[in-house]
């Protein structure tokens, strides 16, 4: 019993000492997550997404932009679909933002809130302009919509939420 007992220990103490060992990768923290977290994503199109990621990882020290003689650096983004034109500090950190989109998938609150409110129309044209502050966080997000019914048109202007202004 002895014998059994010593020898199941030190089976449990040789298990343990070829444990296998995981070198996780590097994983870096961007000083620009307030950018990201100041916009409710879920509902906006993949490309406004991933534009939106690369401001916030966008790595000015590492640049060829960068001389470190500048307070502010503006850098423009660009995909078909919009631009987001950025102001940077000297340390890389996102100081704020104006972008524009067109013609982009409207969030379902926008759409529903265009579509009730307005019944036999048809969205044709749509602007999303948005200005961010790193201080004040969203300053100003709305979409600018035209509509069309038979010969008729109309320009209408409405919040992330689906509210009229």
């Amino acid at each position: 019993m002895k014998k059994l007992f010593l020898s199941l220990c030190l089976l449990g103490f040789t298990i343990q000492a070829y444990a296998q060992i995981t070198v996780l990768p590097e994983v870096s923290i961007s000083a620009n997550y307030k950018y990201l977290n100041a916009f409710n994503s879920e509902d906006m199109p993949e490309g406004v997404k991933i534009l939106r990621e690369e401001v916030a990882l966008y790595d000015l020290k590492n640049s060829e932009i960068f001389l470190d003689e500048y307070d502010t650096y503006f850098v423009s983004f660009f995909i078909p679909e919009g631009k987001i034109l950025a102001a940077y500090d000297n340390d890389g950190m996102l100081l704020r933002t104006i972008e524009k989109f067109k013609d982009i998938k409207l969030p379902n609150d926008v759409r529903n809130s265009v579509l009730n409110k307005y019944p036999g129309w048809t969205i044709t044209k749509d602007i999303y302009k948005v200005s961010y502050h790193h201080e004040k966080g969203v300053t100003k997000e709305q979409f600018e919509i035209k509509l069309k019914n038979e010969d008729k048109t109309m320009r209408v202007k409405v919040d992330v939420d689906g509210n009229f202004m």
